[in-house]
């Protein structure tokens, strides 16, 4: 397995070919904006930069990384010589489902076809697709170069065989695989909304403030990031995505998003990525200010 194509130039997708490429992998970066592309490539760039200061990385590594990387526009060409396709686009179904026909369509037969999606199903995914054994879930952590896990993720009819390339490859990548079997929210998203919503459900309510909720977790739980601030971080309409994945896939009332995580939400403040979450976000600052409707 050489030649790996990305679907999706975004936070997740550039962190997925940076690692591949600082690997020695071939990698086809596809985007349909050539300036989202552009802006990956800066993105990586500044993440390879950090790596150098560390004493992690050297010039030399890093242009031969950049090198490797080959951005594209044209989802049909992109795919047309990979051996693995990995899609790192919005987490929504239709648009996934979407992409999984196109690739179907346009890559060798014996690609494997890889989602990094955090909640939705692998099966369903695999459905509008002529090779299902050949369908699994690849689901990296932010930031994946940083991150050790990889949840790899078995749909009904996914091949055992694909299932331990899969394995190998993420341990050359230098990460951890965990085996998960296709259920909404896999392992990582399952057990992290709910304590999520809950907090969010703390705050509503009135139990304790922002910093106080926070704070419990950091230091009672020994926790890097408090439950609210790793809300932001993520983006909240991404985790209200994922409570309702869990929420219609067992149809529990326990994973019903709350009500101010909604609110939060339909008002376009979706944490860090708009400026507005829990915490107010400035650009440059490193500075965890409380939002100023929670002081």
């Amino acid at each position: 397995m050489h030649n790996i194509t990305v679907i999706g130039s975004g936070t997740m997708g550039n962190g997925i070919a940076h690692v591949f490429a600082q690997n020695n992998f071939n990698v086809t970066l596809v985007d349909v904006a050539a300036s989202a592309l552009d802006k990956a490539l800066a993105t990586i760039g500044k993440n390879l930069d950090r790596q150098i200061t560390k004493g992690a990385l050297s010039e030399a590594e890093k242009a031969a990384t950049l090198k490797r990387i080959h951005p594209m526009t044209d989802l049909r060409q992109g795919v047309a010589s990979a051996d693995l396709v990995v899609e790192a686009a919005t987490e929504n179904v239709s648009l996934k489902l979407k992409i999984f026909s196109d690739i179907d369509q346009h890559a060798p037969p014996a690609a494997i076809l890889a989602t990094n999606t955090s909640s939705i199903s692998i099966t369903q995914i695999a459905a509008v697709t002529q090779r299902p054994a050949q369908i699994i879930g690849m689901h990296f952590m932010n930031p994946v170069p940083v991150m050790k896990l990889v949840e790899v993720i078995r749909g009904y009819a996914t091949a055992d065989d694909v299932c331990q390339r899969i394995m190998d490859l993420s341990k050359q990548l230098g990460k951890v695989p965990v085996e998960v079997n296709d259920y909404p929210g896999f392992v990582a998203n399952r057990i992290l909304m709910p304590m999520l919503n809950e907090a969010i459900y703390a705050l509503y309510e009135g139990v304790s403030d922002v910093a106080g909720i926070d704070t419990v977790m950091k230091l009672g739980m020994a926790h890097p990031m408090g439950p609210l601030q790793l809300a932001d971080f993520i983006g909240l309409d991404v985790c209200l995505s994922i409570l309702r994945v869990l929420q219609d896939g067992f149809g529990n009332p326990k994973y019903a998003p709350c009500p101010l995580l909604v609110n939060m939400v339909t008002a376009g403040k979706l944490g860090a990525k708009s400026g507005e979450g829990f915490y107010a976000y400035s650009s440059g600052s490193k500075e965890l200010v409380v939002a100023e409707r929670f002081r």
